[in-house]
């Protein structure tokens, strides 16, 4: 929806989205991936300054867009190959419903490690934000 009627110059998302993301990077950093490199190491940068630690994942959509395919759907919600990547699959799931015609950057964060800590959320990603937005300004 942001992108086809908003156009913002960058779209993050922050999600929880499958327990895979702690395979890739653990506990303590979220997982991130971004259209853009700047972006991306700006992201990390902003995990550095806040705290909200992140790291980068996989980012190869032609590589990972077969895992989705359905008979009946544009898309399946789950991938057919679980040791194939599978946060790196997740956000791509995730970055597929960007307009193919969208311009601008686009970062997303999987925060199911860190968002959690000893069945309490702890607040994950507000840091983040606010770290993005100073190292982007």
């Amino acid at each position: 929806h942001a992108s086809q009627f908003l156009s913002p110059d960058i779209i993050v998302d922050i999600a929880t989205l499958t327990g895979a993301q702690m395979v890739s990077t653990g506990r303590k950093h979220a997982g991130i991936m971004s259209t853009t490199e700047r972006l991306e190491v700006a992201t990390v940068a902003a995990g550095r300054l806040s705290g909200d630690l992140a790291h980068p994942l996989l980012y190869c959509p032609e590589f990972y867009r077969k895992e989705f395919h359905s008979a009946v759907a544009d898309m399946k919600n789950s991938v057919k190959d679980r040791m194939n990547a599978q946060s790196s699959c997740a956000g791509t799931f995730i970055g597929e419903h960007i307009a193919a015609d969208y311009e601008g950057e686009w970062v997303h964060v999987d925060m199911a490690g860190p968002s959690t800590k000893d069945e309490r959320g702890t607040g994950y990603g507000v840091g983040l934000l606010l770290g993005l937005a100073s190292v982007l300004e």
